[in-house]
């Protein structure tokens, strides 16, 4: 296991629970059985606080706190971009991450592809708000 994905797993900040959240997502992966749910306020068009629980992989962990950090104070159009460009995840290159979403490049990274199910469910819960 890659200690960069451990590592970013293990930062918790933003694994809680979100009191009057204004939007909320929970998903289950049906090949491995990861729950993840996601907790949101948004604002004028803006995540101003995001947070997920889960009983999941590290994997799956590791792209939550990623997605929990980088999108607060983002507006829903500038997520959507970044969604569409992880579309382009796959085995065979890596995706070339904007300077801005540098971070992500740790983890949707090709050598992870076989855990994709896990790394994107955050992802698939999200975008099912925004």
């Amino acid at each position: 296991m890659d200690l960069e994905i451990l590592k970013i797993a293990s930062d918790t900040n933003n694994c809680k629970s979100i009191k009057n959240y204004t939007h909320f997502s929970k998903l289950k992966n049906p090949i491995c059985g990861d729950e993840i749910q996601i907790e949101l306020i948004i604002e004028k068009n803006k995540i101003t606080d995001f947070g997920y629980q889960g009983k999941s992989c590290i994997y799956c962990n590791a792209s939550a706190n990623l997605v929990t950090k980088n999108f607060k104070s983002k507006s829903r159009g500038k997520i959507k971009t970044f969604l569409k460009l992880l579309d382009q995840f796959n085995d065979k290159e890596n995706i070339l991450f904007p300077n801005e979403w540098k971070d992500f490049k740790k983890v949707f990274d090709k050598k992870n592809f076989s855990r994709k199910e896990c790394l994107t469910l955050p992802i698939k819960a999200l975008k099912k708000i925004i």
